[in-house]
């Protein structure tokens, strides 16, 4: 059923308890490091309570390392992969946990063996989980992933946001050991926090924003009652998650293949993911509706005070209302007065976010390869030939021309392909 707004923002999420089982003690302080690798599904699952106490002990304050999205990220995606999972213990004490796992990829034309976060696309961050000894917990991992450096071209860890220590730790290791690294910004993810309240959020928007949504607002309830709606929990629960998806394929995602109802991996995903989240008080489904109709969907999960939103999309023939920005618009107001504390666009910083939001997460990917002929020169390029390109002219009229730079770089060199 849909619930009113202070009775869905002050449910939602599972809290920790006093005394957790397999909690740290100060005997783990001294005690010596050691490494498992869990390689197996069965033993993954049975990694969940250990897995999630870790996570609420590094203080994780977003959903995306539960063990609940890591295990159907697995079920949907996992396919052609196999896990690696690292849990570092200090005595029998678990203190982090890297989840991992290996797979074959190719790079700028190249197969490439890579061990990678347990992620893709689809996963907006992500990081390894540390919750003490942060030096040896890092330095126990990367002395085990050097144990096995015959078995990977590179390690690739995706979607790190800007403050890990993931970033700084892992390349001061592998440079010591003389590997190659290099940081590579993904993306600014904006976000809003209502700490101001709603006042002082419209004063941040330009005049002519404010008016404009106010001017759709006013013509669209001339078609009828305006309403948002948000579901945390349904007895039709994917029903309404089916209805989510077709508005969210409705305008151009579906014709660009890039709507969720356009790969079955995905719709596993997304459906699975709204079970679990909706089982543990995380999933928040918002509707704009006029007149019954539903015109706008966002499909979020809410954590810590925060909204994460992973889909959006809206009705075509209503799109001279702007009906998804209609629904921030209506969400954000109910936000600062619920004393919600953030809401995360997630993604790129498409011009439509920065309207609203006046601060961004940068992300970043890492990687870390041996000294090789063929991964040397792949280094150069990414990190070298690529963001020298990007600054000039060149490159974008090689983009425009569908050639890749990389590419017709290494192509000039057969002799790495060796």
């Amino acid at each position: 059923m849909t619930e009113p707004f202070h009775e869905i923002f002050r449910k939602g999420e599972k809290r920790p308890s006093k005394e957790p089982a397999g909690g740290l003690s100060s005997g783990s302080k001294d005690a010596k490091i050691r490494v498992d690798t869990v390689a197996d599904e069965r033993a993954f699952l049975a990694l969940r309570p250990v897995w999630d106490q870790l996570v609420q002990e590094a203080k994780i304050d977003h959903p995306f390392l539960s063990h609940d999205w890591v295990r159907v990220w697995w079920r949907c995606f996992g396919a052609g992969h196999k896990l690696q999972i690292l849990v570092v213990k200090a005595g029998d004490r678990p203190i982090a946990i890297a989840p991992l796992m290996v797979s074959v990829d190719r790079m700028y034309g190249f197969r490439m063996r890579k061990i990678g976060f347990i992620a893709n696309v689809h996963t907006p961050r992500f990081d390894i989980i540390v919750a003490d000894r942060p030096k040896d917990a890092y330095r126990a991992i990367w002395e085990r992933l050097k144990e096995q450096a015959d078995a990977w071209d590179a390690v690739e860890l995706t979607q790190v946001p800007s403050d890990s220590q993931t970033l700084k730790e892992v390349p001061i290791l592998a440079s010591r050991d003389n590997f190659l690294t290099g940081i590579w910004h993904s993306e600014d993810c904006p976000y809003l926090d209502f700490d101001q309240g709603w006042n002082a959020l419209l004063r941040r928007l330009s005049h002519n924003h404010r008016a404009q949504m106010g001017k759709r607002l006013r013509r669209l309830r001339r078609d009828g009652q305006v309403r948002l709606e948000v579901l945390s929990n349904h007895d039709d629960l994917q029903r309404q998650v089916t209805q989510g998806f077709e508005i969210e394929a409705a305008a151009w995602k579906a014709k660009s293949g890039t709507a969720i109802l356009c790969r079955p991996d995905l719709v596993c995903f997304y459906r699975e993911i709204a079970e679990e989240a909706a089982r543990s008080g995380l999933l928040r489904l918002v509707f704009l509706s006029v007149g019954g109709k539903r015109i706008a969907f966002a499909y979020a999960l809410f954590y810590k005070n925060k909204i994460y939103v992973l889909k959006s999309g809206y009705d075509p023939d209503y799109s001279a209302y702007s009906p998804y920005l209609l629904l921030c618009h209506l969400l954000f107001q109910e936000c600062c007065e619920r004393g919600v504390a953030e809401y995360e666009f997630l993604g790129a910083s498409d011009p439509w976010k920065l309207r609203w939001a006046d601060k961004t997460r940068s992300h970043y990917w890492l990687y870390v390869m041996p000294r090789q002929l063929r991964t040397s020169l792949i280094h150069a390029v990414k990190f070298g030939a690529l963001p020298t390109l990007r600054r000039g002219r060149l490159y974008s009229l090689l983009r425009y021309g569908r050639l890749h730079v990389g590419l017709v770089f290494l192509s000039l060199l057969p002799i790495a392909a060796a």
